[in-house]
């Protein structure tokens, strides 16, 4: 018997939905901790936190990914060029088109984006980072800004104001929680990546603290694992957690649908630094990271505190 075949299934889909499914493949392959969090979003939410993802991943791969010896600061000025085009509402490349349709639906800016790409200038540009106040400008850029941006597609409480003296009260936005959130994870990045970033001659952990705790450039390029390096890591992972906690208190102003998964993703980064913490601060020969099990045990602890906090 003759079979026709199924319109579903041979159609190509629309173009739009197309690009949010690229996106979301990308977000899956590659930030499967990340991607977890955004499954507990509304839909049209989870679809446009897919398309910032792969924008901010194309950023970082133009430094980071396998050409990243072609690229040059014309490079990333082109890159600067395409993004003013994806916000004039003309997508260049087929996952723009997913961001494009966003721009429509979210109050997206286009500075958290620019910053961003400055970020990867410095990148181009420098390997290493004297203070905490230079790092603290790149984790701004290349992480805090992905907060801001996050930021507008979340959505913040509209909680009617009865009492006559709150009626003229404008919301609040937890902006400066939104950029501790993105410096928290990129500091928890760094620290995870402290080997792989030797082997590339990149070192992101101030050289004040490094000095501080007697610890040599060339003690980290041989991995050496003493007490200074477990009390330098100890230091660094505090100061992460301190951003975590300043994140966490503006997550009860985001809209009630948003709560959620920023808690689940919050607390999954954040187990990355326990990880480290387990594997005795050898992130030269291990990879911290949270197994599968314990990820889906943080779940109902993040709707907790969705609700109560």
């Amino acid at each position: 018997m003759l079979r026709l075949p199924n319109p579903e299934k041979t159609c190509s889909p629309p173009p739009v939905e197309s690009a949010y499914e690229f996106c979301r493949q990308i977000t899956a392959e590659c930030s499967k901790t990340f991607y977890l969090g955004t499954l507990l979003m509304p839909k049209q939410k989870r679809k446009a936190i897919w398309a910032i993802y792969v924008w901010c991943r194309r950023t970082d791969q133009l430094v980071d990914g396998p050409d990243a010896e072609l690229t040059t600061l014309e490079t990333l000025d082109h890159w600067e060029k395409q993004l003013e085009s994806i916000f004039d509402g003309y997508p260049v490349e087929h996952p723009d088109v997913a961001l494009v349709d966003s721009l429509q639906r979210f109050p997206l800016d286009i500075q958290p984006f620019r910053d961003m790409i400055a970020g990867q200038r410095m990148d181009l540009k420098r390997n290493r980072y004297e203070t905490f106040d230079d790092l603290y400008l790149y984790c701004y850029r290349v992480a805090g800004t992905v907060g801001l941006m996050s930021n507008a597609v979340l959505g913040i409480e509209q909680q009617a104001k009865t009492a006559p003296w709150r009626k003229n009260e404008m919301p609040y936005f937890p902006t400066e929680e939104a950029i501790a959130l993105g410096i928290a994870n990129q500091l928890t990045n760094i620290l995870r990546d402290v080997g792989e970033d030797a082997e590339r001659g990149r070192i992101y952990l101030p050289l004040e603290d490094l000095e501080y705790f007697n610890y040599r450039e060339q003690d980290l390029f041989n991995g050496v694992i003493n007490e200074n390096w477990r009390s330098l890591m100890q230091f660094e992972i505090e100061r992460a957690r301190g951003f975590y906690t300043q994140a966490e208190q503006g997550i009860r102003s985001l809209s009630r649908d948003s709560r959620w998964p920023v808690w689940t993703a919050l607390m999954l980064y954040q187990g990355i630094l326990d990880v480290i913490e387990r594997n005795h601060y050898d992130v030269f020969n291990q990879r911290a990271y949270v197994p599968k099990p314990q990820k889906f045990l943080y779940l109902p602890i993040a709707w907790l505190r969705a609700q109560a906090l």
